[in-house]
């Protein structure tokens, strides 16, 4: 062979480029950055995404106290219609045990016995009303009745049945909107928040 591939001495040309390994090297460290990067990426995203915030949480840590109070369990009361009241009137004004049934009746409450209170509250309750059951009535019947007539004094005598006695003093003139005690009925069933430690 003639010219440029003319063989001359020990020395033969090469009919290839050499191979480089620098541009194999490049090329993987390149590959491997790019996925450092995106995987970096992919953490920031959900970190946004989910709402982490790194400062916060260690200052969660340090402090030892939780980002969100647990709430005590809601309360749970019987419904109105749960309810047996008995409605004594203890005022001069004739017709107000009455009239007063039928509007807890128009509430849902369970209507018992309606009259005249007896000797030993008759006139003499001064306030608005006062509400008389058993012990247990305490945490239950008596805030819901409660919500009817804010105000009301309560007491608890001996008796074995769940029903309740709404004797009308002579304050009492009107019992609360129904919209007001739907409010305060509401109030008394939500969970209350737990004290915070911190």
């Amino acid at each position: 062979m003639g010219g440029k591939y003319r063989i001359t001495g020990d020395k033969y040309p090469r009919m290839r480029r050499p191979r480089r390994r620098s541009k194999l090297v490049l090329a993987a460290i390149a590959s491997v950055v790019a996925l450092g990067l995106a995987g970096w990426g992919t953490l920031q995203l959900i970190d946004v995404f989910t709402g982490g915030d790194k400062q916060a949480s260690a200052a969660d840590r340090k402090t030892g106290c939780p980002s969100t109070a647990p709430s005590a369990p809601a309360k749970v009361l019987p419904k109105p219609a749960k309810i047996t009241v008995n409605v004594y009137n203890a005022t001069p004004r004739g017709g107000l045990a009455k009239a007063a049934a039928d509007e807890l009746k128009k509430r849902g409450f369970t209507i018992g016995k309606v009259g005249n209170a007896t000797a030993a509250y008759d006139k003499k309750v001064a306030g608005t009303a006062l509400l008389l059951g058993a012990p247990a009535a305490v945490n239950g019947t008596f805030p819901v009745l409660g919500t009817q007539l804010p105000g009301a004094a309560t007491k608890t005598d001996a008796r074995k049945g769940a029903d309740i006695d709404l004797i009308i003093g002579t304050k009492f003139k009107a019992f609360s909107t129904p919209q007001a005690a739907e409010t305060a009925l509401t109030a008394l069933t939500k969970p209350a928040p737990a004290p915070s430690s911190c």
